[in-house]
């Protein structure tokens, strides 16, 4: 019996291995894996309540029961069907979706579980015995260890997909506990991501509180998320619940084109803390519906049809709500900080009206899916009368620990980010406070490195040295093309 969060993880992605040398493509796992973990936690959990209302009352009350599973939809149920197993337990999934309507409605997602040249009946079987022989009740696992290791799938998927835009839907859990730090949510407020891909950063904000003896239940009711893919939503409310939340709303939609919560007065729901990794430049965003938005979002200005970033950033401080301490932390391309033309007046109209506390630029190849350098911006509703009319511009490029196929920014880094922001002044060659001015001098960009240079390494060698490197790698990149030419000669391939 698996108890420990590393002997959980390594059983999961054992059973999540079954699939390999099938017909489902590895970048397509998590949308069967994910469904079955949690359908195998439900029964579980379920025959928990039941065996102890039957040893304390001599019979159950299903109105005790956390979840409802209807008659011959259990987990057990479906690994006892002989024949047709991916049909019972498409069936089975959508009828504990139905009966559950307000907590689990298409929790499962749309794995096409009945589809047979991907599914054979023996297929499904081995899954099912694989994920049989873990228990997943709150007796075998508690919520975290089994919240952590969900977070360990979620990341192995992401390390699978990397090639798909896996970035989309997680990003590293130090970057996320970085801004969250940095926006500090308390006890009671509430909290929105409009891109929220697995969840982990609504996640990541009640934790924080928690950390500061806070009591995370303060936050049911105020946990508000919005992403367009289905599989990917459906893995954040699973990813939600699984920690042991309970009050929440995840919403299926495309942000941009139809916000999916509104005050009830014609606006958009506003909320304490907003927080979001959108996908970086995105194309075709939805240009035609913010030409006229009903959400009049586009008050400083319309994006370009071919990046999305600042239609982020608007809804986002849209969002905002008013007459409170809101803030928001995004993160962006650093693109976003220095294009001009429409991006260019949009951060013009956002420095005038001093919505920007901070800029945080990061190394490259931090994130799933992209080698780009990203940044976090963090803008602020009303900002302390000290930091009004200035910007605190950070270049964290060099914080970072190099791996093989992707850099990591480890927590000491992300502490250190965070120590920065919070002191708010300068830093040699690391962190500078500037005013308006000195950005309007600047034409209105927030590249970081007019404002913060970078130190000269000692690495760096003398001249003559440089010299006669550069010499010795252009000799051998000649004698490269030479052996290249020879052998396309003697194949026969250049004739």
């Amino acid at each position: 019996m698996p108890k420990t969060e590393k002997s959980l993880q390594s059983h999961l992605w054992d059973a999540a291995n079954i699939l390999r040398g099938s017909a489902v493509d590895r970048t397509d796992w998590k949308g069967y894996i994910l469904p079955l973990l949690f359908f195998k936690r439900l029964s579980d959990v379920w025959d928990e309540e039941r065996a102890r209302m039957l040893e304390e009352y001599g019979e159950e009350f299903e109105d005790e029961h956390r979840f409802q599973i209807p008659e011959g939809c259990h987990w057990q149920d479906i690994r006892e069907t002989s024949k047709n197993v991916g049909t019972a337990l498409k069936k089975a999934m959508q009828e504990i979706e139905r009966t559950n309507h307000e907590t689990l409605h298409r929790v499962f997602g749309s794995a096409d579980w009945g589809n047979r040249e991907k599914f054979s009946d023996e297929l499904l079987k081995d899954l099912l015995e694989g994920f049989s022989a873990i228990e997943l009740g709150n007796q075998a696992v508690s919520t975290d260890v089994l919240g952590d290791a969900y977070e360990y799938l979620v990341a192995k998927f992401a390390d699978v997909t990397r090639r798909n835009k896996a970035g989309e839907f997680y990003t590293p859990r130090s970057i996320v506990r970085m801004m969250v730090e940095i926006l500090d949510p308390k006890e009671g407020e509430s909290i929105y991501d409009p891109a929220c891909g697995t969840g982990g950063m609504l996640l990541a904000a009640i934790e924080h509180v928690e950390r500061k003896g806070g009591d995370p239940r303060t936050f049911f009711g105020k946990i508000y998320g919005q992403e367009k893919n289905l599989t990917t939503s459906s893995v954040a409310r699973m990813n939600l619940v699984l920690h042991g939340i309970e009050d929440f709303q995840v919403a299926r939609e495309d942000t941009l084109r139809s916000p999916a919560f509104s005050d009830g007065a014609g606006g958009l729901a506003s909320f304490d803390c907003v927080i979001a990794n959108p996908p970086f430049s995105l194309k075709e965003w939805g240009r035609e519906v913010w030409e006229s938005d009903p959400w009049g979002r586009a008050q400083f200005g319309l994006p370009p049809d071919s990046y999305g970033d600042y239609a982020f950033v608007q809804h986002m401080i849209a969002s905002m709500a008013p007459n409170r301490n809101s803030r928001m932390a995004v993160v962006l391309p650093q693109g976003a900080l220095f294009r001009k033309s429409a991006e260019g007046k949009i951060r013009e109209a956002l420095l005038k009206k001093d919505l920007i506390e901070a800029v945080i630029g990061l190394a490259p190849n931090l994130f799933y899916g992209t080698g780009l350098a990203g940044c976090v911006v963090i803008l602020r509703r009303k900002k302390p009368p000290k930091r009004k009319n200035k910007v605190l511009i950070i270049d964290a490029s060099s914080l970072f620990r190099k791996g093989r196929a992707q850099n990591f920014l480890d927590p000491e880094h992300g502490k250190q980010i965070v120590k920065w922001f919070k002191a708010f002044k300068d830093v040699e060659d690391r962190a500078k406070v500037v005013s308006r001015e000195e950005i309007e001098q600047e034409d209105w960009t927030l590249n970081i490195s007019r404002y913060v240079l970078p130190p000269i390494g000692e690495d760096i060698p003398p001249l003559p040295e440089a010299i006669a490197e550069f010499k010795k790698a252009l000799k051998e990149a000649r004698a490269a093309e030479d052996h290249l030419r020879t052998v396309l000669n003697e194949g026969g391939w250049l004739k």
